[in-house]
């Protein structure tokens, strides 16, 4: 029997199965969790074997809305919907900690409020900043007062800033922006990390950084580069711009499809490279990422069209 519950940690870190995690990374599946320490914890070589082992899928913010298909062992297998794959039509597959999860779902909501900093706090009833929720964490809004906003969230109602925020009639931004508008959302976060299987401010990797910047201008596209190079509108390489997203392929472009950036424009892209490496802005003409650059795709929708 399939069941409905939220994330109740700021980010839960969706794993292949419950036997992927390790003890270094423990302070991941907790609650509270330690995000930080626990990337703090991690050498290269623990930080490789995520995506080397395939240890981790995805991950999913808090508030957000799971399906849960099985439990097992104080873990739980859940479909995310707002990540659409082709693993599963229902959303992306996968396990969290049930301790991370609260059973039910938020109430049915006439706005919603999305952060748009980098992190944002939860605040409590004391005006204490209870926790640190990421860029892209959505919640239904109970009250818009003068400074901040009453929101309901999986531990009870709580309070986020005004300036933390903007407010969507969607769970997905309402207001739908343009593919400069996708490019300025990613320069916010040059120099970060990149995280295997990360979808959020502690770290991204290629396809959650251009699955959550779509999303942050109002266009929710699947999680993984594969699916969102197969969806989405084609353009041809010679016409491109920015906010498109260009997909790269083993054998000079010809093989499987291993990477996704952003384009930046002026034959630049933004992009999260890969493990050891940060969010950056290259130029990919004369690299190997031009030699393998085989499709783009537009997800934004320019001014004046329907989308």
């Amino acid at each position: 029997m399939t069941t409905k519950a939220l994330i109740a940690v700021p980010v839960a870190t969706v794993w292949t199965n419950p036997d992927s995690v390790r003890e270094v990374d423990e302070p991941a599946v907790v609650n509270p969790v330690k995000i930080s320490k626990w990337l703090e914890t991690l050498t290269h070589e623990t930080r490789l074997a995520l995506c080397d082992e395939n240890r981790i899928q995805s991950q999913a913010l808090f508030g957000q809305e799971v399906l849960v298909t099985e439990e097992r062992k104080g873990w739980s297998h859940v479909i995310i919907p707002d990540q659409p794959s082709s693993k599963d039509k229902r959303g992306y597959p996968g396990w969290i900690p049930s301790a991370q999860l609260t059973p039910g779902e938020l109430s049915p909501s006439d706005s919603y409020a999305i952060v748009i900093r980098e992190f944002a706090d939860l605040i409590n009833k004391n005006n204490e900043a209870e926790l640190k929720l990421s860029f892209q964490t959505i919640l239904p809004v109970v009250k818009e007062l003068e400074e901040s906003i009453e929101v309901e969230t999986p531990i009870g109602t709580r309070f986020v800033k005004q300036a933390d925020v903007i407010i969507s009639n969607n769970k997905v931004n309402d207001r739908k922006g343009s593919g400069a508008d996708i490019v300025t959302s990613g320069e916010g976060f040059l120099n970060l990390p990149y995280l295997w299987g990360g979808m959020s401010s502690f770290g991204f990797d290629c396809s959650g950084f251009s699955y959550t910047m779509c999303k942050a201008q109002g266009y929710l596209i699947p999680r993984d580069a594969n699916d969102q190079a197969r969806n989405g509108t084609d353009v041809p390489l010679d016409r491109i711009l920015p906010g498109d997203l260009l997909f790269f392929a083993y054998e000079e472009g010809k093989g499987s499809i291993h990477h996704v950036a952003i384009y930046y424009g002026d034959d630049k892209m933004i992009h999260s490279p890969n493990t050891g490496k940060s969010i950056e802005i290259l130029s990919f003409k004369g690299t190997y990422y031009e030699k393998e650059l085989c499709v783009a795709r537009r997800y934004w929708v320019e001014e004046g069209e329907s989308s």
